[in-house]
């Protein structure tokens, strides 16, 4: 069974010593988020997942959810109920928060490491609670204030859990062709008909009620993405004063068969006439619908973090102590029969990739909701309209690559373990069939390339990109006097020079011909990710070397950096050769010619 101990050293390391997010956090108002207060937080989260939620996670895989067809009650794996009720009773739920609705109110940044910790130690038990922050963001945005009275505070506190019920059976990604209806009643609520699938957390034991925030239309809805409205729908019907009433007509009415995450339950929801209520204006759903999803791609990057970390820790642990040949340039261990396999170049490339993509991957995806914090609490306009462009354009990035590394990294670990790893004692196939999901909920890798290139790029004239650009050329003004990063200054300079002129080339022939963004997304988001990511290694050597850390930190981000230029940043150029390549490439070959 595979082992789970959170980095806390790095943590902290990305959190205060490379984004400076004390200072930030005062910046912006957050008066209670002190480094003190932080610690204490990540202390006491990393406790609570090593002991309660890590030893519950081979146990979720092999036993899985269970669905009662009589009822469409599903019952989670054993353990997991307990989990929750002491989660709940941690004040974990509601960290973030805001106070008037019984959270904490620390910034979303203060809560990412926790986020990390529960993808590690348990993915699939921490689906449960994952859409409840999306629900919980759509309502204060888009809720009136009676919705918001009624339903946060149940939510935060981690009394009820909330989900997002989107597509159908028959419209996967294209929500324009969704089918549910919601019928005005003379209450003032809808009546909301209609199936949804893949929805993770649709039903558990672990609450008394769950919210379903469903994406419907109204009988005067227009066609396509336009006629879309959001509705609220309680698994059990709630009353003016808050209390439960009778069951909604709302049920599970099967649980998919997966090949990962077999402890969390992915339903099939039947709404047949539910009592349910619109959030926000008519056929403006899609506002709401983004609220939750912007939230969700970033916490599924985090999932893929997480995944990558727990596998590297349990490669490395078994590298170090696995016997297995001699050094090519002679033996190492003398003292024993042969040397551990961390000593052989090929796993240290595999263990330094994973290293590298983990340690930057972690920058990068903390990074990302330290600009949600910005975004929406800088004093300053500028700053804030700044900060949103460049969470846009980023957020794609994070969600894709943190999750599309994840299926490397797990597999670099898998690997490592040699016939050890396809076999399930050492739990890391699990973590690997885990990664692979991460790519396809809250949006394929595809889809979010093509958000990336088509709207925050094109369509958005690249507002985001060159506030990046921007944030690259102080850094290396800032440190072109620095020895201790003057090696990846000039390699950094040169591929953001790159990266605008490969931005630029893309969009003219766009202009030309649209079929080249989609032609060009999926290489254009991974070069993207390489070059941010060679950005935040750069800036995390600076970092430690200008820090207290220990000089083993030190060296570590140092080689490991360098590591990352030499082996990794040069996918940059397959994927600019692929992008050049044009859409003639793909397209060419008539449909009926893919087969012989």
């Amino acid at each position: 069974m595979s082992h789970y101990k959170a980095p806390l050293t790095d943590m902290r390391f990305a959190l205060f010593d490379v984004l400076q997010a004390e200072a930030t956090f005062q910046r912006l108002g957050f008066a209670e988020a002190t480094r003190d207060v932080l610690d204490a937080v990540l202390q006491e989260g990393a406790r609570f997942n090593e002991t309660v939620l890590a030893p519950l996670n081979a146990i979720g895989d092999q036993v899985g959810c269970s669905h009662a067809q009589a009822t469409g009650a599903v019952t989670t794996p054993p353990g997991f109920k307990q989990a929750y009720a002491q989660y709940v009773e941690g004040g974990w739920a509601g960290l973030t928060s805001p106070v008037e609705f019984g959270g904490q109110g620390l910034p979303l940044a203060a809560g990412v490491p926790l986020k990390e910790m529960i993808d590690a130690a348990n993915l699939a038990w921490g689906n449960f609670p994952l859409l409840s922050h999306g629900a919980t963001e759509a309502l204060q945005q888009h809720g009136d204030a009676w919705q918001r009275e009624m339903f946060l505070k149940p939510l935060v506190e981690g009394r009820w859990t909330g989900t997002m019920c989107l597509t159908e059976p028959h419209c996967g990604t294209d929500l324009g062709l969704l089918r549910t209806r919601a019928e005005p009643q003379a209450d003032g609520s809808y009546a909301v008909t209609g199936t949804k699938i893949f929805i993770t957390a649709g039903e558990h034991d672990f609450t008394d009620n769950i919210l379903h925030l469903v994406l419907a239309r109204l009988p005067d809805a227009p066609t396509g993405s336009k006629g879309i409205s959001l509705f609220i729908v309680p698994k059990v019907r709630v009353g003016q004063d808050g209390s439960l009433g009778a069951a909604n007509a709302v049920r599970c009415g099967s649980i998919e068969h997966k090949m990962g995450i077999h402890g969390s339950a992915t339903c099939v929801m039947n709404f047949d006439g539910a009592q349910g209520y619109l959030v926000g204006q008519p056929h403006k759903g899609l506002m709401g619908m983004f609220t939750m999803m912007n939230t969700a791609r970033l916490a599924v990057g985090l999932q893929g973090l997480g995944l990558s970390d727990r596998a590297y820790q349990n490669a490395l642990t078994y590298s170090r102590e696995r016997l297995q040949m001699r050094a090519l340039s002679g033996a190492k261990c003398p003292d024993k029969p042969a040397d551990p396999i961390i000593v052989h170049p090929d796993v240290r490339r595999m263990l330094l990739t994973c290293k590298a993509l983990v340690e930057g991957g972690r920058v990068m995806g903390y990074h990302g909701a330290l600009l949600v914090d910005i975004a929406r609490h800088a004093p300053d306009a500028l700053e804030r309209e700044q900060a949103d462009a460049l969470l846009g354009f980023m957020t794609p990035i994070v969600k894709a690559c943190l999750t599309e590394w994840s299926v490397e990294c797990t597999y670099h670990a898998l690997q490592c373990f040699g016939g050890h790893g396809y076999i399930a004692e050492h739990g890391m196939e699990q973590l690997a069939r885990d990664a692979r999901i991460t790519t396809l909920y809250e949006g394929t890798t595809g889809i979010q390339a093509l958000d990336l290139l088509g709207r925050k790029v094109v369509q958005q004239q690249g507002t985001g990109l060159r506030v990046l650009l921007g944030m690259i050329e102080t850094f290396c003004n800032e440190h072109q006097g620095n020895a201790a990063v003057a090696e990846f200054i000039g390699p950094l300079r040169a591929k953001a020079v790159e990266w605008q002129q490969l931005t630029e080339q893309v969009g003219r022939r766009a202009a030309a011909d649209p079929d080249e963004i989609g032609a060009a997304a999926y290489d254009y988001l991974m070069y993207s990710g390489y070059v941010a990511l060679a950005y935040w290694w750069a800036r995390s050597v600076a970092a430690s070397e200008a820090s207290e850390q220990s000089a083993r930190l030190k060296a570590g981000k140092r080689e490991t950096a360098r590591f990352y230029f030499a082996r990794l940043l040069p996918r940059t150029l397959g994927h600019a050769a692929a992008v050049a390549g044009g859409a003639s490439t793909l397209l060419a070959l008539d449909a009926d010619a893919f087969s012989p």
